[in-house]
């Protein structure tokens, strides 16, 4: 048994346990009832606290546990929006960097291997066009992102641009859900967060570089006027 095969397994016994441990505990209710213990605590302990909550989202997104959504509107009731937003985004960025490197190391050889002449031609793509593509699953939440995250570590894009994009990309989302978390003793359920109008705009926004490049491309390859 090769040693990739037995840290994958490690891996993803680890996110198991994780999920089913943890998990549990990410909801909306017991975030409210957190949210009034851990207060007095911030205030006192501020830059302790920020510290640790950057390290469990982290975790969280690099694990793939499921609750992020719920612990970034925790993060905005504690924190207040701008400095959740920093925290948020650059925890999420990191932890979805990790996860990302993780699919690398333990499946992409692999995958490569086996299916490398089919995949051929969407390596090209990606190599060329792969952030285009990126910033658009990431403005849209209605992606996993930890498949995501998953699917990306097995094509050759480069660290930097993964990084990169994903934290732009994020960006917008992460404050939608961190502006309605400054009231989230007012929130009932996570599907009204993101309104089906503001989907719309992030998918949008998303496909405007696509086809901006798509259009461009045509232009020039176009006939020349006589």
């Amino acid at each position: 048994m090769s040693k990739k095969l037995i840290l994958g397994i490690v891996l993803l016994a680890t996110i198991i346990i994780l999920g089913v441990n943890f998990g549990q505990y990410l909801t909306l209710e017991n975030a409210k009832a957190q949210q009034v213990l851990l207060n007095n605590y911030i205030e006192s302990n501020f830059l302790l606290a920020a510290a640790i909550y950057f390290i469990v989202y982290v975790m969280i997104t690099a694990f793939s546990i499921p609750g992020a959504a719920v612990v970034t509107l925790l993060g905005a009731a504690l924190f207040g929006f701008w400095a959740s937003l920093v925290l948020v985004s650059f925890a999420s960025t990191i932890g979805a960097t990790l996860a990302f490197l993780s699919s690398r190391f333990l499946l992409r050889d692999w995958v490569q291997s086996k299916f490398g002449d089919k995949l051929a031609t969407i390596n090209q793509g990606v190599e060329k066009d792969g952030a285009f593509y990126l910033f658009s699953l990431r403005l849209i939440p209605v992606f996993p992102f930890f498949l995501i995250n998953l699917l990306m570590g097995l094509t050759p894009i480069s660290i930097s641009r993964y990084y990169l994009t994903s934290q732009l990309g994020m960006l917008p989302g992460t404050a939608v859900y961190l502006n309605a978390g400054t009231q989230l003793a007012e929130i009932d359920s996570l599907s009204g967060i993101v309104s089906p109008s503001v989907l719309l705009s992030f998918a949008l926004l998303g496909l405007f570089p696509i086809l901006a490049k798509w259009a461009m491309a045509k232009f020039r390859s176009g006939p020349v006027a006589e």
